[in-house]
């Protein structure tokens, strides 16, 4: 009787646990179909807005000129011609299309370039984020910094403060920078031509990197015995970094992708061995540089002796960042703040100081009219030392004419990620497309420029000073310059430092220096162009970039000999 009891127990229990399971499992099932369902109806939610915004940016589109796209995936004809720059065909597109030409990359990607003078100046006011492309090659060099971020508001306090920086150090050492630049460049120079000519890119490079070097580490920069390692590796690292920045994906799968990671730690390593020997420098020296006591330069000089070497956030106790301190995000690098800086600084700087030399050596009648304008400001120094470079309009205008046939970059990139951007012609930009400015095309638009633009001739920058009667000073009888500088971003066609809120807050700061360490090279040296050299500085396509370093072998002679 029990064992029949017993039995009947387990068989109950049985067919109840046989029948919780088909419960459970039923729950399951259906709860997992809800999660299939619900995640179908929210991917194809995603879709259909992706698809219907899509269509929003076909539509918009349709009312802006340019050339048909060959395929669904984008481009035109015009990419398919051999030899065919993209620039060449932003040219030929606006001659047939316009002022403003849209072309299709891709079914998503639509790119508006505009040339118009005075819509440029309109649409860099409007689209003030940049595109994050510039932003992921500095963060896979450097690391994460919020100072490169594509969008505008993270970036407008520092760019504010970074301007305020450079112009202090201007006025505080405006008249040193350029002589130990200057004496320390001799030195290399005369170097090298033990072995023959120089390179005009290489010795640009020098002159770029020592200028960015003593602007952000002080003058032991000049001391240190790892500034020639230095350079070398940042310019490696400049070499690559386009082209690991132009994946979509970053290729984590390249071992070429690590090498130049380990490459980027050194240099971060480097920078810091560098900060501690030009701190140490300031130790020793540091009573020597207090001649003129005040609370503010006390306070900045025990900042920099006082800081530990050890710890990452002893950059931001260097002088130069010491304001930007309290607005550092905490997960950014502060070493790569610095970095960015040098490397974008030398890049551009180095552009334009090569582009200078080719023109120079190529129009000796300006390097000696300029090299006459130096010697007359030499006789008569004024007492601001660093102002003396605007005594000399003509090696300005020097400067200014070859940045705007030479621009270091060949486009201006704008993205507005929100809104529509209506021009007042009401042409309407659909939110996310690419905006462009052929910087190239409108710095030689002939409109703009006169019937020379494509043609070198620094005077298109420059007045003539006129006496009272009329007639135009005598620059032997009055002792300075017969010209003057006219203020070239008047013309809003003169964009190779940009404009707008995007605008370099170095030019100032660049320009000056680069006047006044050419000027004094071009005091002791004739640069002259070495017999065989290539002089031929045109533009080549190289990674993706318009590459446009014109490199001649030049010669600097010693004027004194």
């Amino acid at each position: 009787m029990e064992n029949q009891n017993t039995n009947s127990f387990s068989l109950l229990g049985l067919l109840h646990s046989l029948h919780s399971s088909e419960l459970l499992r039923d729950f399951a099932m259906r709860e997992l179909n809800a999660f299939l369902w619900l995640s179908l109806v929210v991917v194809t939610t995603l879709l259909l807005r992706r698809l219907f915004s899509l269509f929003g940016l076909w539509r918009k589109a349709r009312t802006i000129p340019g050339p048909p796209s060959s395929s669904f995936f984008g481009g035109c004809k015009l990419f398919s011609r051999p030899n065919f720059t993209f620039t060449d065909v932003l040219s030929e597109s606006h001659k047939k299309y316009g002022p403003i030409v849209k072309l299709w990359l891709g079914p998503t990607q639509l790119l508006v370039s505009v040339r118009d003078p005075v819509l440029i100046q309109e649409m860099l006011i409007k689209a003030e984020d940049k595109l994050p492309y510039t932003g992921k090659l500095f963060h896979l060099a450097f690391g994460q910094s919020s100072l490169f971020a594509p969008s505008f508001e993270k970036v407008q306090k520092r760019r504010e403060l970074l301007a305020t920086e450079l112009n202090e150090r201007l006025l505080k050492n405006g008249d040193m920078i350029p002589l130990k630049v200057a004496d320390f460049i001799t030195d290399k120079i005369e170097n090298i031509k033990k072995k023959g000519g120089i390179d005009s890119r290489l010795v640009s490079q020098h002159i770029a990197f020592t200028i960015m070097g003593v602007t952000f580490f002080g003058d032991g920069f000049l001391a240190s015995p790892k500034a020639a390692m230095y350079e070398e590796l940042f310019m490696t690292i400049a070499k690559d970094a386009c082209f690991w920045a132009s994946y979509n994906v970053t290729p984590f799968w390249r071992h070429g992708f690590w090498r130049y990671q380990c490459l980027c730690t050194k240099l971060k390593c480097l920078t810091q061995d560098i900060l501690q020997h030009c701190r140490k420098g300031c130790k020793l020296s540091g009573h020597t540089e207090q001649d003129v006591p005040n609370e503010s330069s006390n306070k900045e000089m025990k900042s920099v002796v006082g800081a530990q070497c050890s710890s990452d956030d002893e950059f931001q106790d260097y002088y130069f960042f010491r304001d930007l301190k309290d607005h550092q995000d905490g997960k950014e690098e502060p070493c790569g703040n610095v970095m960015r800086m040098i490397f974008h600084g030398c890049q551009t700087t180095s552009v334009l100081i090569t582009d200078i030399l080719t023109r120079l050596v190529m129009h000796m009648e300006i390097q000696d009219k300029v090299y006459s304008e130096i010697s007359m400001v030499g006789r008569n120094p004024s007492k601001f030392e660093h102002e003396d470079v605007y005594r000399m309009p003509l090696l300005l205008a020097t400067i200014y004419e070859s940045a705007r046939l030479l621009p270091t970059g060949s486009m201006l990139q704008r993205c507005s990620l929100k809104h529509d951007l209506t021009f007042a012609t009401g042409v309407t930009i659909p939110a996310g497309a690419v905006l462009v400015v052929p910087v190239e095309l409108v710095q030689k638009d002939d409109f703009s420029w006169g019937s020379d633009a494509s043609h070198f001739n620094p005077y298109r920058f420059l007045s003539t000073v006129t006496n009272r009667s009329g007639y135009a000073e005598d620059i032997s009888s009055t002792g300075f310059s017969s010209y003057v500088l006219n203020d070239p971003n008047e013309n809003a066609a003169f964009l190779p430092f940009g404009s707008g809120a995007r605008a370099c807050i170095g030019q100032k700061f660049i320009v000056q220096l680069v006047a006044s360490v050419l000027a004094s090279l071009l005091n002791k040296y004739e640069i002259r162009l070495s017999s065989g050299s290539d002089d031929d500085s045109d533009a080549t396509l190289k990674n993706n970039l318009l590459q446009r370093h014109p490199s001649s072998q030049i010669l600097f002679v010693r004027r004194d000999q």
